[in-house]
């Protein structure tokens, strides 16, 4: 019998470790700000960029490689979000996400992500599949000081 995973308690060995980002940038045609959301369609969900770390990566390094991946785009990571933690696939799995600014590239589909959209938050929070997810959009736009 496998017992679901508590997520305060303390990481072990067969904890998944992963890091993303709530990736960001200026809207081209107001004041607001847009969030990019991947398409994965292994999983056929929209979620942030993240994904695992390799072995003797940093948290933040994985996550800043993670959206250079997944979207095409560097990025400027800042504040550091709610960390996530959950079961996937029967394993406990704690996801370390930051804020980060879009500072260029474009994207190209790959086997991992075959869609990105940039949406503004109240859009971004409704496509987001996983509740968990719309969370950091509320933390992001607390640390941009974004009302």
């Amino acid at each position: 019998m496998t017992l679901p995973h508590d997520p305060d308690s303390p990481d072990d060995n067969d904890t998944v470790l992963a890091a993303g980002c709530v990736l960001w940038r200026r809207a081209l045609l107001d004041d607001g700000l847009e969030i990019c959301l991947v398409h994965r369609p292994k999983y056929g969900d929209w979620s942030h960029p993240k994904g695992k770390l390799k072995r003797g990566e940093a948290p933040l390094a994985a996550a800043v490689r993670e959206v250079r991946e997944e979207t095409g785009h560097d990025c400027a990571p800042g504040t550091a979000l709610p960390t996530m933690r959950y079961t996937a696939n029967g394993r406990p799995k704690k996801v370390s996400y930051w804020a980060a600014e879009a500072t260029s590239g474009a994207f190209l589909p790959n086997r991992e992500v075959d869609r990105i959209l940039w949406l503004p938050p109240v859009a971004a929070r409704n496509r987001l599949t996983q509740p968990r997810d719309r969370t950091l959009v509320d933390a992001l736009l607390d640390a941009l000081h974004v009302t």
